[in-house]
């Protein structure tokens, strides 16, 4: 069983500040090892539910967050970027049985995590056929355009809540909630184990039931803080103003949605 995992900071169990998911802060370490144990504790997962080959997005920032030298044998992890829309989740592909999604966090604008926010800090929402779309619902369709189901998730607690219909075979793992600039953050001591365990669980499913068909047609909007860049943006192909601050666009092939989005967000 050859498995994807693509890894966020923001939705550990430790981070709260976004001086703690940057690199050049005296904080980001703990939380950077964090992210690492919680990497690991989902390849411990994988691993006991029959993986034999683990591709892991380092995908926060840049991508140089988890610590390569202590990765399993039978882990490749990718770090860095190529500028391949795909983002988050770069390097899957139809090969894959099954896509993972760990350390993520709640959607822009959402109230389940101080760091809420979609792929940059310039919007306050990005909708996708009327729905908030976080990075776990661009990145986890973007795994289902190859055909990969995806079957766990760990991140906020309301992120969970919002798409545990996403997908049929989701199974989830909340190790913090949040409210305005606080977190309650559950013991690492509880959440590492935990996320080892429903992760072995979510790959022993019936992973071909767990697969989607994308919608149709997809209708995207955008909400930016500045009004001035939303006229900036506006003039990318096929994109059009909505008010003042809002654009919007449709089409009909997923790929061009995150290909549009990795050049105007």
């Amino acid at each position: 069983m050859k498995v994807f995992i693509s890894a966020d900071i923001e939705g550990v169990t430790t981070t709260t500040r976004w001086e703690e998911t940057d690199p050049n802060h005296a904080s980001y370490s703990r939380h950077a090892e964090q992210m690492t144990k919680e990497v690991l504790a989902l390849c411990q997962g994988a691993l006991a539910a029959g993986a034999t080959e683990i591709v892991i997005k380092d995908a926060h920032g840049p991508g140089y967050n988890i610590d390569p030298t202590r990765m399993p044998k039978e882990v490749t992890l990718i770090r860095g970027t190529w500028g391949d829309p795909d983002l988050m989740v770069q390097g899957v592909d139809a090969s894959f049985d099954a896509a993972m999604f760990v350390g993520y966090h709640s959607a822009a604008g959402r109230n389940g995590n101080p760091l809420a926010h979609t792929i940059s800090g310039r919007h306050i929402g990005i909708t996708i056929n009327g729905r908030a779309a976080s990075e776990f619902m661009l990145y986890s369709w973007a795994a289902a355009r190859y055909g990969v189901p995806t079957v766990f998730l760990a991140g906020d607690k309301l992120l969970c809540e919002d798409y545990a219909d996403l997908h049929p075979k989701l199974l989830t793992v909340a190790v913090k909630d949040g409210r305005g600039g606080a977190t309650f953050c559950r013991s690492t001591e509880v959440t590492i184990p935990e996320i080892a365990a429903v992760g072995e669980k979510a790959l022993r499913q019936d992973l071909a039931s767990a697969k989607i068909i994308l919608p149709p047609q997809f209708e995207v909007e955008i909400t930016y803080k500045e009004h001035s860049y939303a006229e900036r943006v506006s003039h990318f192909p096929d994109v059009h103003k909505v008010s003042g601050n809002v654009i919007a666009f449709t089409r009909n092939d997923y790929y061009e949605v995150l290909r549009t989005l990795a050049w105007i967000i």
